[in-house]
């Protein structure tokens, strides 16, 4: 039944002629002015729709725009229609200050498939600087344009890009004294959201595996905090099992085979590790504090997790090998569920000080941190693909204090750029986690 919800997986087939060019952006060199790239309407060939054709261009230019990085120049602007075959004239888009001209292509293939080709054109060097030719289902037109979008910010800012990938949260609904919470998943700019647990089990803290097959979350069935997983592929769910105590914070480990997650027993709460094969659990810290929100290093080797065995809540990083732990945050407040970068270099946080909550990222020895938001009430940072943006959820309380409503909202980490990722009207979103990119 769960089918039906989920996304539609789709192999895509890429072909790629060899980039020359040297246009990038400098994504981390702070306030810059953004590149300004022109989209053209899209050729249709064959029985392709010019509905789909739209669609594609408008979410290309969506997620580029998102970013900061790129101002898309508006339609009515655009000098000329260059076809595919022909060389543009650099001095017509120059005119108009673009620096970037992207040509496209949609056609009708065999088995009710596009294909989709798309060039992309550096204007102030008068030449092509990227080529591809996409193939997929016409029932994943919108992934086609998250993939077009990626290999046009790949190309320009030399990361990996992240429109690709979806967001996997805790959907809320109804009054304050009496909130519904579902988990959902949706595209990472909001589209399509769909509920992947009913309305009558409380359920938080969702996590996705490395391959995207699986989500291990918190469920509260028949009033019993514990940890289960989903399989999106089938809807199946599973309990991880019986540990002889309630259990939370679960996450995985990056190769997928250990799940890092909280254990209470007897009034006290530790991080253990499941082992998914043998099904052993193994104790991680000792002691008499409460130990949470473990997070894995992208390697596997290091674990960052948060304690009040200082006798305030910190942030530390346990040597998994050793054991060896060492405590790495000491400003003022308290600091919590650290999320470490997908490339290693960061570690995101929450931070609670004078009354007010902040998201923020340091290095993995707690130097240079650095504030990328704050306000009443946000949380659970989690990092995009690429490692240059950090999804969190910002609450914010009505003028008479009695409402409150979550947003999902994702920031680069220079502390700009931030975008709310639409969600329904009746719709508060929390606990945020971004997926790696889609296979």
């Amino acid at each position: 039944m769960l089918k039906k919800f989920l996304c539609l997986v789709v192999g895509v087939m890429i072909f790629a002629l060899p980039a020359r060019a040297e246009l990038k952006v400098d994504i981390i060199a702070g306030a810059t002015d953004p590149i300004s790239v022109a989209v053209q309407k899209f050729e249709i060939s064959g029985t392709a729709s010019a509905k789909d054709a739209a669609t594609i261009r408008s979410v290309v230019e969506s997620d580029l725009k998102s970013t900061g990085l790129f101002r898309i120049v508006s339609h009515d602007a655009l000098p000329e229609y260059v076809k595919m075959n022909e060389m543009p004239n650099f001095k017509l888009w120059s005119a108009i200050k673009a620096n970037v001209l992207v040509q496209a292509t949609l056609s009708s293939e065999p088995g009710d498939k596009y294909k989709l080709e798309f060039y992309v054109w550096d204007v102030n060097g008068t030449e092509q600087i990227e080529a591809q030719s996409l193939i997929a289902s016409k029932k994943s037109v919108r992934r086609l344009a998250h993939i077009m979008a990626d290999a046009i910010y790949e190309r320009l800012t030399g990361e990996i890009g992240y429109f690709d990938t979806q967001i996997v949260f805790i959907a809320e609904s109804g009054p304050v004294d009496a909130r519904v919470k579902r988990m959902a998943i949706m595209d990472q700019d909001g589209f399509g959201m769909r509920y992947l647990s009913d309305k009558n089990t409380f359920v938080m803290s969702p996590h996705f595996s490395p391959n995207m097959q699986t989500v291990v979350f918190l469920s509260y069935r028949d009033d019993d905090p514990m940890v289960w997983t989903l399989d999106l592929n089938t809807g199946a769910q599973r309990r991880l099992g019986r540990f002889g105590g309630m259990n939370f914070a679960p996450r995985f480990s990056p190769d997928g085979t250990k799940i890092a997650l909280s254990l209470v027993k007897n009034g006290i709460t530790h991080i253990y590790e499941y082992d998914l094969e043998s099904k052993q659990l193994r104790q991680l810290t000792f002691g008499n504090s409460l130990n949470t929100s473990p997070s894995y290093s992208p390697d596997g080797t290091k674990l960052a997790f948060n304690s009040d065995r200082s006798g305030r809540q910190q942030i530390y990083v346990m040597d998994l090998a050793t054991g060896d732990t060492k405590r790495i945050t000491y400003g003022a407040g308290r600091y919590a569920t650290p999320a470490w970068s997908p490339d290693g270099q960061f570690i995101a946080f929450t931070k609670i000080a004078d009354d007010t909550f902040y998201i923020g990222i340091m290095d993995p020895d707690g130097r240079n941190e650095k504030i990328l938001a704050g306000g009443w009430y946000m949380e659970a940072p989690s990092w995009a693909p690429g490692s240059r943006r950090v999804v969190y959820y910002e609450t914010e309380k009505s003028m008479d204090g009695m409402d409150r409503t979550s947003h999902i909202r994702t920031v680069d980490i220079m502390g700009q750029n931030v975008y709310d990722i639409p969600l329904p009207d009746d719709v508060s979103g929390v606990e945020p986690t971004w997926s790696p990119k889609l296979p």
